[in-house]
Parts: structure tokens; sequence; C-alpha cells
């Protein structure tokens, strides 16, 4: 034991601190940011960011993934702290958004991720990369109350409300905002290039945020100075301002659990997408045992409702950025969390001087990373039968919200599954023998009710005096409904002078079934 103990603090100390420390200063601006996007208090991002570091990362059994808030979720809270009628009533939802990922761990359910299309996954990302991109725009230009732009792009089809909101914005924008926006951005591009890896010394995001304290103090004093609306406001001590559930609503309001359910699943298939992504980087092989992971994310996620945060997921950026980093095992999580929690105890009044333009620029690059023009094109080189389900459930999302999006997605999948499946259950050839036209039909390794139409037209097509044979000795599985299609068909086929031969081909008992 004493061996053991001594090998993991060597192992901490020479890769899990220094990947900890990597980590922490990647996710401290993206949980500000992150809780900005989301309409949420910004110490809630920060508390999430501890609970994933602290909690979630000590009972998951994933070694080099790292949980925090995600800004794949940042769509969903917004729009649910606003339908919910406040942020105690949403904490609520995060809390039920916990117990069903539980439930599924539990159940092991983990699988459920394999269950959604690719081209809907997508999809649900491409939009949520746009609205993400829509919300930071006022806030990169300076605009410091976004309220009209976080509203939905239902909103924005009224001219009136455009015309209007254009001319407010004006109103708003500022050059040192304009200045912070564009160079951060220019930033995040260029360190996010291949060739740029050489000059990476610290982290792009963390590198966007001194940029934007180190404008607002050289600018102090000037009449080019920052407002204060347009910095970050973290209060001297997080835990007296913490907002905690309202209980007494919880049981009583269907929208809660309904918000819940969705939060749950949504972070689920972004959690499950995520261990994928970082287990493929793993130089050991590892693998993130996925039930076990549901559950201790619905644990974080249920502490995060309890405690006042927003719901977390296992994060791609974090854990690209701790696989880089050299980290081995599950501590650098832990270590990343420590930070978190000592920089909001011990530096808040440091993390007050981030200027919103530089959260709003690195949120932008991760938008657009999510929408790239290079998804629309690869999607559009697999065809219509990736790229329609893919461009619809984008188009759904923007214009309704994520659950419905998701769900008319997933309908013109099963459509286009359904349609595939109708065209290889089985085939028919045709050849003449002594002017007797001989028919085959070769049934498929699995035959399921969905052809049940299309084959009685194609028995009901062959030509009387004809013969006729159904080959399901490549067959696993025949349906029921199909073995019953065939029985009647053959009971009736001697009326038109055509003779039925079967092979592996079970008959069912046609009378009983009159």
């Amino acid at each position: 034991m004493k061996r053991s103990i001594r090998y993991y603090r060597i192992m901490w100390l020479k890769h899990d601190l220094p990947a900890g420390l990597s980590v922490f200063l990647v996710a401290l601006p993206l949980c500000l940011g992150i809780a900005l996007a989301s309409g949420a208090p910004l110490y809630a991002g920060l508390l999430s960011g501890i609970i994933g570091g602290l909690v979630v990362a000590l009972v998951s059994g994933a070694q080099l993934a790292v949980t925090g808030p995600a800004a794949g979720l940042s769509t969903l809270v917004s729009a649910s702290i606003i339908s919910l009628g406040g942020f105690q009533f949403f904490l609520l939802a995060v809390i039920v958004a916990g117990l069903f990922q539980i439930l599924l761990g539990v159940f092991k359910l983990g699988s459920i991720g394999n269950y959604f299309p690719s081209a809907v996954i997508k999809g649900m990302l491409a939009a949520i990369g746009i609205i993400l991109i829509s919300k930071q725009i006022p806030l990169a230009l300076g605009y410091d109350q976004p309220e009209f732009w976080t509203s939905g792009f239902m909103h924005l089809l009224d001219t009136k409300n455009v015309i209007a909101s254009f001319s407010e914005l004006n109103h708003h924008v500022t050059t040192t905002t304009l200045v912070i926006s564009v160079v951060s951005i220019a930033a995040m591009v260029f360190l996010q290039h291949p060739k740029a890896i050489k000059f990476k010394i610290i982290p792009a995001p963390l590198l966007v945020v001194l940029i934007g304290v180190i404008v607002n103090m050289v600018l102090s004093g000037s009449l080019f100075e920052l407002r204060s609306s347009q910095l970050v406001n973290i209060p001297t001590n997080v835990f007296e301002n913490i907002s905690f559930p309202d209980f007494s609503k919880m049981f009583n309001n269907v929208e809660v659990w309904k918000a819940g359910l969705l939060i749950g699943l949504l972070a689920t298939l972004e959690t499950l997408l995520s261990i994928d992504a970082i287990d493929k980087l793993d130089r050991r092989n590892r693998i993130t045992p996925v039930n076990r992971e549901l559950v201790a994310q619905g644990i974080g996620n249920v502490l995060c409702g309890v405690l006042g945060a927003i719901p977390i997921t296992a994060v791609v950026v974090r854990g690209a950025a701790n696989v880089d980093a050299g980290a081995r095992t599950k501590l650098s999580a832990f270590t990343h969390g420590l930070f978190l929690l000592l920089a909001v105890l011990l530096i808040p009044s440091l993390l007050n001087e981030i200027p919103f333009a530089s959260l709003a620029a690195i949120l932008l690059v991760t938008g657009f990373n999510l929408t790239k023009p290079k998804l629309y094109r690869n999607m559009w080189s697999l065809g219509w039968k990736q790229f329609l389900p893919f461009l619809i459930t984008i188009m759904v999302i923007l214009f309704t919200d994520l659950l419905i999006g998701v769900s008319i997605g997933l309908l013109i999948s099963v459509y286009f599954i359904i349609q595939t499946n109708f065209k290889t259950e089985y085939k028919i050839n045709k050849s003449t023998l002594n002017s007797v036209d001989f028919y085959v039909i070769k049934l498929n390794s699995t035959v399921t009710f969905l052809n049940k139409v299309k084959l009685r037209k194609a028995l009901d097509d062959i030509p009387d005096y004809s013969e006729l044979m159904i080959d399901g000795s490549n067959s696993h599985f025949v349906d029921y409904d199909i073995l019953e299609i065939v029985s009647e068909y053959q009971a009736k086929a001697h009326e038109r002078h055509i003779c039925v031969k079967l092979i592996g081909v079970a008959l069912v008992n046609v009378t009983a079934i009159h």
C-alpha cells in the first residue's frame, strides 16, 4: 500500500500537477464565458467547474476526461431559466437531470448515445454553435444588455425588432471592446492553427483573458476605459451570494421535470461523445466505463442543482488540453478543480478585471468550431440521407427549440433507415427456361414487417403459369408477418397455376389465422 501511495504521489507531482494547472488555465475563462452565455450568474460557472473537478473526477472511472460546464448546453440553459421563471426554479431542473443520469447509469443504459444518428447529433451541435455566435456578437461589440439577442431566432424575423435593436446596439458599441474582441479572436484563431504550436506558450483562452485585462488596465482612467457593466462581476464572497433551489415548486411543476429530462438527455449525449473522443487520445488505451461515468455525472449535476451551479458534462476541450499537458491519471482533473476553488476564494477581485468582450471572443471561436463550413461540406458529400436530417435538425432548433429539433431530425433519420430497409430486405431475379418464367425471391439476413406491403405487391406481380422460389436460407430472422404473407400466398398460388417452392422458410398455419 505504501508503495502504491508513493507511486501516485510521484505521478501527481511529475505529471498530473502541471497538467491540472494547465487545464485550470483553460477552464477558468471557459467557466465564466459559458455562464455568461447561459444567462446564469458568473459564479455558477465557476462552481460547476469546481464540482466537476473535485467530485466527478473522484467518482468517475475516466482517467483523462475533465468535467465542467459545457458550451453545448448554454442555449438550453438560457431558455430554461427564462421559461421556468428564474434561476432558483432552473436549479430544480438540474437536480432532475442529475437523477435521470444516475438512473441511466444504474440500469446500464450508457449505450443510449449509440441510438442517436450521427447526422442529428452533428446538426444539434452546429445549431448550438450558430446560437452561441449570435448571442456573443453584442457583447463582443460592447453591448452590456444582450437580453434581446438571447430571445431566439423567431424574434429576429420581425423587421421592426431588428431595426430597433441595431439602432440601440449602435449606441453601445465602444472602440475598446472592438479592439479587445478583434485582437482576441485573431489570437485564438492563430494559436489553433497546427503550424502555430511552437508559439503556444500558454493556453489560448488564458492569453485572450490576459489581453483583455491588460488593455483595460492600460486604459484605466482614460476616455476609453471600459464601463463596470462591461466587466466580470463576481462577489468578493461567492458563498454569501449563492442561489439555492426552491424545493417547494419541484413536485407540482411539470415544466421543471420536462426541462430536467431534456437537460439530462443532452448532457448524457455530450458526455458520451466527449468520453469516446478522449479515450481515443489515451496513449494507454484505457476505456472509460460509461455507466459509472453517467452515475458520476449524475451525482455532479445533483450537487450543481443543490449548490446553485449550472449543469456539467465531460468536455472535449478540457479533456484534450489535459492529454496535451501530459496527464496520467484522474488526479489532474481533481487538481484543476482545486485550483478553481482557490481562485474563487483568494483572487475574486482579479477575476473582476476580465472584460466580457474577452469571454465573448472565446465563445465566438468555440461556436464557430461547432458549426464550421467544413462540417457542412462534409455532410453534403455524404449524400441526402445524411445531409437532410442534419440540415433540418439545425433549422428546426433555430426556429423552435432543441427538443423539437432533435426529435424531428431523429424522425427524418428513421424515415431514411426504413426506406433503405425496404430496398434491402429481398432481391428478385427472373429467368426463362423452356418458355416458363422462373422467379427467385432471395430474402436477406433480416426481414421485418416493414416490408409487408412491398412484398405482397411483388408476389401479386408474379404472372400466372410461372414458377417461384422463395429462398430464406441466408436469413437469420424472418418476421412472423412475412411468414404469414408467404403462407397465404402458397395456399392460393395453385389457383393461378403458380408453382411455389420454399427454401429455409417455415410456414405458419393459415387456417388458424382466419
